[in-house]
């Protein structure tokens, strides 16, 4: 078997090749926290995953590039945003290789988000092939807020190995204050962040 090491992040490239209009600006912020860790990040462009869904040619090329990927990786990141589509791109498809092929916990960021303590409320930003996956009982996941040290914390932690016991997991209300997450004098509730 291969060498477990990477740390594979899913976003939802909303059919554009223009990045700064995808969610892959979060993959950008989340990469530049890991710089200096020695974190081994996989994973595909959102002009990559656009062109291969136009050009169905490429379509079985590109999802065995992404088993590939998911195949040498210890986890799957998966970046939610209020703009992540329910089905049909490659985010799902991630998702269910992650789960149903390679037994991957996964790592959900909620953009947008500076607290996750209840993700059972955030449903509305999951795809599809995340919530069947949840509600099965089949993804072990941890929910987490767009935050570095909660972001850098989750990835030192989890891998095929070590997952999350359950699909709703998330950080307690200690957690989220060491990770200044949120001021101490507030309730412990998912909050957006302020812009």
């Amino acid at each position: 078997m291969a060498y477990l090491k990477g740390t594979y992040i899913a976003f939802d490239g909303l059919g554009q090749t223009n990045p700064t209009l995808s969610d892959y600006r979060h993959f950008s912020t989340i990469q530049s926290w890991a710089m200096n860790k020695e974190i081994d990040f996989a994973g595909v462009s959102s002009h990559d995953k656009t062109y291969a869904q136009r050009k169905s040619s490429l379509r079985a090329a590109f999802e065995e590039r992404i088993r590939e990927l998911l195949a040498v990786s210890k986890q799957l990141v998966v970046v939610l945003s209020e703009k992540t589509r329910k089905s049909g791109n490659y985010l799902s498809f991630e998702i269910e290789q992650a789960v149903d092929n390679f037994d991957l916990p996964l790592i959900v960021v909620y953009a947008g988000y500076s607290v996750v303590a209840d993700p059972s409320l955030l449903t509305g930003y999951w795809p599809d092939s995340l919530r069947q996956r949840i509600n099965s009982g089949s993804a072990k996941v941890l929910h987490i807020p767009f935050n570095k040290d909660a972001f850098l914390d989750a990835v030192s932690q989890f891998s095929v190995d070590i997952k999350p016991e359950t699909g709703l997991n998330h950080y307690s209300e200690y957690a989220h204050r060491k990770f200044s997450c949120m001021p101490h004098s507030a309730p412990f509730e998912n909050r957006k962040t302020q812009e």
